[in-house]
């Protein structure tokens, strides 16, 4: 198994009042806009009350790793442009607007999302590059956001959009754009239902740093990380495929549903190795197997019953 469930909490295993209620001191900070110097401490606090339901036997990646070696181009095309380039970005206040096929859309500011039922999981990240990370990300599954605005019966997708502020972004300022912005991606629906799927503010019990996508990001394990936008602001469900940034810009390497699969390669790399961050150099004996769906084909292989996955990585 990939990831275990925790066994029956025994009555000497609840976590005290106090630390219950420090949650409530950290949703309050974020309501005022102090997210980012009161969240860290007090997110921690607020995550001993959620042991990991979901985890790997395998080393966690340092920190310094996960924060400092990024892909997030609205900072810059270098992995160490999202640590450099993005002190000036503002994550608070900061609103999500949920809307389309839904019976109730609504606008969520930041500490109504923060008031979701917050847990660690501790993930595989595997990008498309061919690296991988091992990472103990703070959030709520998206299947819950998702309850709250009642989808409707012809809802088939979900669609993602993240913020456009090229006064605080440099990636998205100047001549030359690597991209179009704003960055987009998507989701089949039962893909944003499934209970693996999760909306991410925290990262190793800590407030999720801009670099890393603050406040609020997609994680989707067993896809490729490209499919894990950042800095969310708009959630639409709709009844046809959303465009995706990456495939819209390159489809022919890079396909909508982006599933890890190490049989599919690249078209300028073999998929089949990866590199695990931390651990060594691209073309040692660091180098690991890369497994099917990153490892979680035992909960969401279901999902593609039928489809041909060569055509659909």
């Amino acid at each position: 198994m990939s990831f275990y469930r925790p066994p029956r909490i025994a009555a000497s295993e609840i976590t005290p009042e106090h630390c219950f209620f420090n949650r409530r001191s950290f949703l309050a900070a974020a309501a005022g806009g102090a997210l980012a110097a009161a969240g860290t401490p007090a997110l921690a606090e607020a995550l001993k009350a959620s042991k990991s339901q979901y985890t790997v036997d395998e080393a966690l990646t340092p920190e310094k790793d996960v924060t400092s070696y990024n892909n997030f181009y609205e900072f810059g095309m270098g992995k160490g442009d999202p640590l450099a380039n993005s002190e000036k970005f503002k994550p608070t206040p900061w609103t999500v607007k949920v809307d389309g096929l839904v019976g109730k859309p609504k606008e969520f500011g930041l500490e109504e999302l923060l008031a979701m039922p917050l847990e660690e999981r501790t993930y595989r990240m595997r990008c498309v590059e061919a690296w991988s990370m091992v990472i103990p990300w703070s959030g709520f599954p998206l299947a819950a956001l998702l309850d709250k605005v009642e989808p409707l019966g012809d809802a088939k997708y979900v669609a993602f959009e993240t913020v456009v502020r090229p006064e605080e972004m440099p990636g998205q300022s100047g001549y030359f754009q690597p991209l179009p912005w704003p960055y987009v991606e998507g989701l089949r629906l039962d893909e944003a239902r499934h209970p693996l799927a999760i909306l991410a503010v925290g990262v190793y019990g800590k407030t999720l740093p801009n670099q890393n996508g603050a406040p609020l990001r997609l994680v989707v394990p067993w896809k490729y990380g490209f499919k894990g936008i950042k800095s969310i602001v708009r959630i639409t469900l709709t009844d046809k495929q959303p465009p995706a940034t990456w495939n819209l810009s390159a489809p022919s390497e890079y396909g909508f549903y982006a599933n890890v699969n190490p049989e599919v390669d690249h078209p300028r790399w073999s998929q089949a190795s990866e590199n695990r961050i931390g651990e060594g150099g691209f073309f040692g004996a660091n180098r690991r197997p890369t497994l099917p769906f990153n490892g979680y084909g035992e909960e969401v292989a279901g999902l593609y019953a039928g489809m041909d996955l060569r055509a659909n990585y």
